[in-house]
């Protein structure tokens, strides 16, 4: 291939060869380069062609590469937007073969531009030419949208701009971080999720930065009204990757209060206006279990009355069907226009009848009903109600006639529960708001929080039975406690372990008693599980802490804590672990697992086992490991020595030393019994050190 020349000319004089590598395109991304010509008024990059030297296009530039470059400038100067004489560069070829190779390898070689760094140059371009956002998206034929966008991306928290650029993250990942400005928060979540199951997942990372704040299209957000928060000192922070429904209300505080408020006032005036013995302020679009389960019952509307009309002509349809039943029984059988009038009868009856019951007054007087979230932002009474608790009836000693006060009107049902006069506070009959009940739990919990907190062993055995008995739990248990102790999520899914760790864990299991578990009550259950000895409440809680440690690989978050807590532990992964064909071998290559022999025994080791096929390597290597072969001492001491850095809980001691060697091994370089049934797999747990 001879050095081909650049030429200038006319895109009028240049048309897009059939022969044109590229065939497909992109209308957006063609919409964008035809508006970062229009606007730079000249093309970044030369176009690729051959002149026609014979025929009707003689003198004109057939091109191979750039088609979508001429077609964009072609468009831009029918559309007034360049200058019709304007000039295109041109890298002449000899002939179509070398064009098309060239424009082959224009188009096969390009490499798309890392977010980041795109981000990081429309910064810099804003900063050194004090251009606007929009003034640089239209320079390079993007949405302002955009332009913001990877500024945000140019923003993010170092982590996860590191992340981003070495492309460890995904863009929608990043974008997902982008949706909020602070910097501390997307640090902290970026931290949180590296050695989780979510880590990549973009709606996650969302959720988890907006723990805590509302999405504008949340029902409480809607409840409270824009304009609300802001005045409350509210802040919002726009999400400019999606759109305007999903802006962030960082501050949730207020939002929470805002609701509850719009709730209760909302509550006072159905209570005024239904006469409600109590209406109770629930935040949310959906009734928890929680706060009905332990009512008494729920109450039945019942049908409403008829109108006067209504019932005079119901007597009088009940009048004729006897009329008719009387007849009938005189003939032994109704006639064909008898069965015509009854159900013409009973269907009228049945038009007359109300279509929806109601509560009556005297129901309502002693019901309990629940303001709500509905979906749209609104106030919304619920569905169902329930029976007001009759305090006095048992408690009191009282019968139905010591209840009715001078009036008619019985204590529990027909007093007004805001009242509040004296006598009524002293028997109890006063039905408290739900503000009110939840402030009397909050006051009731900091006392009991106090007491518990200066009695450390009873807070241990407390803390013990609260996560074990969630643990244990098969459904809804009524809990009143955060704490917990979640089992971690597998790293693997379906992974089954078969190593002597993986079996003293079932045997540990196995020896827990769990007899003060058979209780049907919360209360039942504690009482027992006080009553175990100690050493059997200990084991619960190693138990219940043990299960809630997360595998983390090698170099990634929080998986030097692991080992510093091994470490501190003095486990002696030597002794419980060995590297087999089945947990270790199997997934090496065979060079890989050459090259531990070499440095295990040098390569006379490695040359030695070189011709082996990859499953006997891996077996013969599960044996060499495992101190099962004949071999020289040091060697056998370096096998049985060595560990994966992964499986490590501090640093390599290297091999032991010859005198501790005597009496491991035989006079022919086998390890005794005792020795060997303290490393193998199928070998009995090692003796289990406290922590230093």
């Amino acid at each position: 291939m001879t050095t081909p020349s650049i030429a200038y000319v006319l895109a009028r004089d240049c048309f897009k060869s059939p022969d044109n590598v590229r065939t497909h395109s992109d209308p957006s991304a063609d919409a964008e380069l035809k508006a970062n010509i229009a606007a730079s008024g000249f093309l970044l990059e030369n176009l690729i062609g051959v002149r026609v030297s014979r025929g009707a296009r003689k003198g004109q530039v057939e091109i191979y590469g750039g088609g979508r470059r001429l077609e964009a400038t072609r468009a831009n100067i029918d559309e007034g937007a360049l200058h019709p004489d304007f000039m295109v560069p041109v890298l002449i070829a000899k002939n179509a073969r070398d064009a098309i190779e060239m424009s082959l390898a224009e188009n096969f070689y390009q490499l798309p531009m890392n977010p980041a760094d795109e981000g990081c140059a429309f910064r810099m371009i804003i900063e050194r030419e004090k251009k606007s956002p929009a003034e640089v998206a239209k320079r390079f034929g993007k949405t302002e949208t955009f332009v913001l966008g990877r500024l945000r991306l140019a923003n993010l928290a170092d982590p996860v701009f590191a992340a981003l650029r070495a492309l460890e993250i995904t863009l929608d990942v990043a974008k997902a971080y982008g949706s909020t400005a602070d910097k501390e928060r997307q640090a902290r979540v970026f931290e949180q999720v590296q050695a989780s199951y979510h880590r990549n997942n973009p709606n996650e990372i969302r959720r988890l930065l907006a723990t805590g704040s509302f999405c504008g299209a949340d029902p409480k957000a809607m409840l409270v009204g824009r304009d609300a928060y802001i005045a409350a000192g509210g802040r919002i922070e726009e999400d400019l990757f999606t759109d305007a429904g999903s802006e962030i209300w960082r501050d949730g505080e207020i939002v929470e209060r805002l609701a509850q408020e719009a709730l209760e006032t909302a509550a006072q005036a159905i209570r005024a206006r239904e006469g409600f013995a109590e209406v109770r302020v629930v935040p949310a679009t959906m009734i928890p279990y929680s706060m009905t389960y332990q009512l008494p019952c729920a109450i039945e509307p019942e049908p409403g009355p008829l109108s006067p009309d209504g019932a005079e002509r119901q007597v009088e349809i009940e009048a004729e069907l006897a009329t008719i039943e009387e007849a009938a029984q005189g003939a032994d059988d109704y006639s064909p226009e008898q069965v015509e009038r009854i159900e013409a009868l009973h269907a009228e009856l049945d038009a007359m009848m109300p279509q929806e019951a109601a509560l009556t007054p005297a129901q309502k007087a002693g019901a309990i009903a629940f303001v709500m979230i509905d979906a749209d932002g609104k106030p919304r009474l619920h569905d169902s109600f329930y029976a007001l608790e009759d305090l006095s009836a048992e408690d009191d000693g009282l019968d139905d006639d010591d209840m009715t006060d001078e009036a008619g009107e019985d204590d529990a049902g027909g007093r007004d529960p805001g009242a509040g006069d004296e006598e009524g506070e002293a028997d109890g009959a006063i039905a408290y708001s739900g503000r009110l009940r939840d402030e009397l739990a909050m006051m009731k919990t900091e006392l009991l929080a106090l007491h518990v907190a200066n009695d450390p062993q009873f807070a241990l055995n407390l803390a013990i039975f609260i996560m074990v008995d969630k643990a244990l739990g098969t459904g809804w248990t009524g809990m009143p406690s955060e704490l917990s102790a979640r089992a971690a999520t597998a790293r693997v899914h379906g992974y089954e372990s078969d190593t002597a760790a993986a079996r003293g864990w079932t045997q540990f299991e196995q020896g827990l008693e769990r007899a003060w578990h058979d209780h049907d009550t919360l209360e039942a259950r504690y009482d027992a599980f006080c009553a175990l000895d100690e050493a059997a409440r200990a084991a619960w809680l190693g138990w219940a802490v043990a299960r809630t440690i997360n595998a983390v690989p090698d170099g990634h978050s929080g998986s030097s804590f692991l080992t510093h807590l091994g470490a501190k532990l003095g486990i002696d992964a030597v002794r419980w672990w060995r590297p087999t064909a089945r947990n270790f071998f199997d997934r090496l290559t065979k060079p890989m697992i050459l090259g531990l022999f070499e440095l295990i025994g040098g390569l006379a080791l490695k040359n030695r086992y070189a011709s082996s096929r990859k499953f006997e390597l891996a077996v013969s290597a599960e044996k060499l490991f495992a101190g099962d072969v004949i071999a020289d001492a040091d060697v056998k001491a370096r096998a049985l020595s060595w560990l994966p850095d992964e499986m490590r809980f501090g640093p390599d001691a290297g091999p032991p030393s010859d005198d501790a060697l005597i009496g491991e091994f035989d006079d022919e370089g086998a390890r005794e019994p005792e020795a060997a049934a303290q490393s193998g797999d199928d070998a009995a747990s090692p003796a289990i050190p406290q922590a230093a």
